[in-house]
C-alpha cells in the first residue's frame, strides 16, 4: 500500500515537472493534457488519477511558486537586519531564487496575462501575498530608523522592478549577474529613498529659522 502511494506521489511529481519544463518553453496555456501525460510516461486516462484537469495542474504549480517565494522571504528575514546591506542581501536572495527556480519564475511571469481567469487570479493572489509580506518587512526594517510613508506602495513598486529585472537574469550567465545585482540594488534603494518620511526639523533649525524671520 505504501509503495503504491509512493508511486502515485512520484507520478504526480513527474507531471508537475514536465508541465514546468514545457510551460517554460511555450507557455502553460499552450500545453495539452496529452503531451504532459506523455512526458511523464503515462496515458491521458492516467492523468485524471492525479489531476481533475489542466487548470488544477496549473494551480498546483502556482502553489509551488508561492511556497518557494514565501520560503525565500523567510530565509531572507533570518539574514537581513536594518543597515546598508539589507537591500543587497534581499536582492541576492531573489536572484538566487530566479537561478534555482527558473521554470517556476517563467511560469509566474508568462501567465499573468494569459491562461484562464482562475489561473490569472491565482497568480495575482500570489503576487499580492509577496507584496504584503515585503511590506511587513519594509515596515519592520525602517520603523526604528526613518519610517516609510507608505510601505505597501513601496513594496508594490519594488516587486514590479525586481520581477522585471529578474527576468533578465534568466538569460544571463551567473558570472555576468554581478552588474545586474548592482543595478537592481540601486533601483530598489531609489524607491526606498523616495518613500522615506521626511525627518522633522531639529529645534536648533527651527529656532534659527524663527530668528532669521525676525
Amino acid at each position: 500500500m505504501s509503495s503504491r502511494t509512493d508511486q502515485k506521489a512520484e507520478t504526480r511529481r513527474d507531471l508537475v515537472n514536465v508541465a514546468l519544463k514545457l510551460s517554460s518553453e511555450k507557455g502553460f496555456a499552450a500545453l495539452s493534457l496529452r503531451e504532459v501525460a506523455s512526458g511523464a510516461g503515462i496515458t491521458a486516462a492516467g492523468f485524471y488519477r492525479h489531476f481533475r484537469d489542466m487548470e488544477e495542474l496549473g494551480l498546483s504549480l502556482l502553489d509551488e511558486v508561492g511556497l518557494s517565494l514565501r520560503r525565500l522571504l523567510r530565509d531572507a528575514r533570518k539574514r537581513v537586519a536594518p543597515g546598508p546591506d539589507a537591500v543587497r542581501v534581499s536582492v541576492e536572495a531573489f536572484l538566487n531564487f530566479v537561478n534555482e527556480n527558473g521554470n517556476l519564475f517563467r511560469l509566474l511571469l508568462g501567465e499573468r496575462q494569459g491562461s484562464t481567469s482562475t489561473f490569472r487570479k491565482a497568480i495575482h493572489n500570489e503576487m499580492d501575498r509577496f507584496i504584503s509580506e515585503l511590506s511587513l518587512d519594509l515596515d519592520r526594517l525602517h520603523s526604528s530608523t526613518q519610517p516609510l510613508h507608505n510601505p505597501s506602495l513601496a513594496a508594490e513598486a519594488i516587486v514590479a522592478i525586481v520581477f522585471t529585472v529578474g527576468a533578465e537574469a534568466l538569460d544571463l550567465p551567473k558570472h555576468k549577474q554581478g552588474g545586474l545585482a548592482e543595478r537592481l540594488t540601486e533601483e530598489v534603494k531609489i524607491v526606498l529613498r523616495g518613500s522615506l518620511v521626511p525627518k522633522a526639523p531639529t529645534r536648533a533649525r527651527e529656532h534659527g529659522f524663527k530668528k532669521k524671520k525676525r
